[in-house]
């Protein structure tokens, strides 16, 4: 691992950016160009403490989900990922993964929508990106996690959604991801997260057996945020052409009450959001 090059190359690359180029708000002036070090350790999950400490060489070295959440923090093309990988002293990840980085098409649109949520997520379900709105909105634990897995797994990955929708998001959950196996069919990370997900989950081994195939087009949702209650939106899903990757806006017409709830949640930001630091094993699947 070469900490001192990884320091430098990290550093670099945030001062390249600036807050519209990942979907956050201005916010007041800047002394020095380029993103915080604390937004960009809220953008990849993980503590100030720790990123500041990969900036001056004071680390260990990161894990592989790490340097993913990282790369797509700081927006890097495939070339910069590597360079990263190796810096740390790993092999860089493959490029035929479908579930890794953000499709480079998609980040300026993720990045200029600021008035609606915003995520970048793969057909397995994982969060590659996120805007400002969507942060604040769902938080930033799933980043770089499946939120199949989640859902189907983990009680704690519903508490943002009333419980008499819970019925309704898991078929959409199913339906979607039996499109993404039959397309897939032969990709062991699609048949090791349907037979994990069987294993651990009745309700999934139940609708699984319905056969139900539908992928997720558009949709109302409705979330639950401890600033602001119940919050109802529209969703647009954006396929890529190859359907491995999906642009989803969350949206509210303006004069409802859902419309002035996002409008507040900007206000709001991130002070009621946790960091954590990227949970073990999020690159399963």
């Amino acid at each position: 691992m070469n900490r001192a090059e990884l320091a430098d190359f990290l550093r670099r690359r945030r001062a390249r950016l600036e807050p519209a180029d990942v979907g956050l708000a201005p916010g007041s002036r800047r002394r020095t160009p380029g993103l915080r070090r604390e937004e960009v350790a809220a953008l990849a999950g993980m503590s100030v403490d720790y990123y500041v400490r990969l900036e001056q060489s004071r680390s260990p070295q990161p894990s592989v989900q790490m340097l993913m959440a990282l790369s797509r923090a700081l927006r890097l093309s495939e070339d910069e990922r590597d360079h990263i990988f190796y810096l740390a002293g790993h092999e860089a990840p493959s490029r035929l993964s479908t579930s890794g980085m953000v499709r480079v098409g998609l980040l300026p649109v993720l990045s200029q929508l600021t008035e609606s949520a915003a995520q970048v997520i793969s057909d397995l379900g994982v969060t590659l990106a996120q805007n400002f709105l969507a942060q604040v909105m769902f938080g930033t634990d799933l980043l770089g996690r499946s939120f199949y897995v989640t859902w189907f797994t983990h009680p704690e990955g519903r508490a943002r959604v009333p419980v008499e929708d819970h019925e309704h998001l898991s078929r959409v959950h199913v339906a979607d991801l039996r499109a993404t196996a039959a397309r897939r069919a032969v990709d062991p990370q699609v048949t090791a997260m349907v037979r994990h997900l069987t294993a651990e989950s009745e309700e999934f081994r139940r609708l699984w057996a319905e056969h139900q195939v539908a992928v997720r087009r558009s949709d109302r949702k409705r979330f639950i945020h401890p600033a602001v209650g119940t919050v109802e939106v529209d969703c647009e899903v954006l396929l890529t052409p190859e359907h491995d990757q999906r642009l989803i806006v969350y949206s509210a017409r303006p004069g409802t009450e859902a419309h002035d709830q996002l409008r507040l949640l900007r206000v709001v930001g991130l002070q009621d959001l946790g960091r954590p630091e990227p949970a073990s094993g999020t690159g399963r699947f």
